[in-house]
């Protein structure tokens, strides 16, 4: 596992400087973090950006493998996290786990990102798939110089992202942020995000006060009067306040506004690669897909994967977001790992509209479903 310092470091995390980073990678990044090294990415990865050919088609089940081992040298992957091992990424390591991957053909190196983006070893081609974001691709596929990567699965099916207050405060809508002070990573796509939500709700931004956002543990700093509201995902901030025993609120974006339910976070793939190893972006989906279903189905048994290959972690935390997200990774899709190309388009236009990316985007780019089979 690649330690604090970058890919590769020798010098290893210690367990409290393990269990401080994934506290702080559960918080939600801020847009456009990583645009100069994406910008580089694209002259070491020499390639365009991806046009979408992939059907709004879905599948269903776990396809038999038997006919379908690949092998060679392209059937070595290098799959990068987009931070250290969280419950996001438990299907991956159950599948790393229980075999899938062998069972398809495929070594499968887990590493995590150098620079703290994904994106850019995935564009690179250091990774042939890792772990991003619908906004962090739209940030790769709008730069000056494109990073052709593209979402081939959805890890978590909706959006589970909002914001969590102390309960005493009564913050159970956006327009009651009025008056409270929010943490911030002051990023456009966030303020921009926040305003919506905000106005929306018959609330006036202007009246909201920020601070930095300078905390690794949302309710600790919610308890030490930081602030008073934080963006956060439920599937682990509010699940820690609920292990904690302590009260807050939450309302999720999706909620607010129905242009926030985009996906968060997706698996991805070097766009280059997948289509000269469609076989291998295959089978690797195939395997994910089995590991998610596990994790759907066996909760407590994954979450005890995720822990033994980072045993850092709460077990009780990663209990309770483990319970949390087997209901979210599939959700109410027909299967795991689908991506509805309305709600992929309509999240994109947003962007174009708020002149958050650099250069318009193709509403229908950066996603298939071509790799996803029933």
């Amino acid at each position: 596992m690649a330690g604090k310092f970058g890919f590769g470091s020798s010098r290893p995390y210690t367990m409290a400087e393990h269990r401080a980073a994934f506290e702080r990678d559960m918080s939600r990044r801020g847009f456009v973090k990583a645009a100069g090294v994406l910008a580089a990415t694209a002259a070491l990865a020499g390639c365009g950006a991806y046009s979408n050919k992939g059907a709004d088609s879905s599948a269903s089940g776990s396809a038999s493998t038997a006919d379908k081992k690949v092998s060679g040298s392209a059937a070595k992957i290098t799959f990068c996290l987009d931070y250290t091992p969280n419950t996001n990424h438990t299907g991956l390591y159950v599948a790393q786990e229980k075999g899938y991957f062998k069972d398809e053909g495929l070594t499968v190196k887990i590493v995590q990102p150098a620079d703290g983006t994904a994106e850019a070893m995935i564009g690179s081609g250091q990774a042939q798939l890792g772990v991003s974001y619908q906004d962090y691709i739209a940030n790769a596929l709008s730069s000056k110089n494109p990073v052709a990567i593209e979402a081939v699965a959805a890890i978590i099916q909706h959006n589970t992202s909002g914001i969590m207050s102390r309960k005493a405060d009564g913050i159970t809508s956006a327009k009651k942020m009025e008056g409270h002070t929010y943490a911030t990573w002051n990023m456009p796509v966030e303020q921009a995000t926040i305003k919506q939500v905000m106005e929306s709700d018959g609330g006036d931004y202007s009246k909201l006060k920020q601070v930095p956002y300078e905390v690794d543990d949302e309710v600790a700093g919610l308890k030490a009067n930081m602030f008073d509201c934080v963006w956060v995902y439920e599937g682990w901030a509010v699940q820690n306040a609920k292990v904690q025993n302590y009260p807050v609120n939450y309302f999720s974006f999706v909620s607010m506004d129905k242009v926030f339910d985009f996906y968060t976070p997706v698996i991805a793939a070097n766009d280059a690669f997948a289509k000269k190893h469609p076989e291998v972006v295959k089978a690797f989906v195939r395997a994910a897909k089995r590991g998610y279903e596990y994790a759907i189905k066996h909760p407590a048994d994954a979450g005890k994967i995720l822990v033994k290959e980072a045993p850092e972690l709460s077990d009780k935390l990663v209990q309770a977001s483990a319970k949390y997200l087997a209901k979210q990774y599939q959700s109410d899709a027909k299967t795991w790992g689908v991506i509805d190309k309305s709600r992929w388009a309509r999240y994109f236009e947003w962007l174009n509209d708020k002149n958050l990316v650099e250069n318009k985007l193709d509403v229908n780019s950066g996603w298939t479903m071509d790799y996803l089979e029933a």
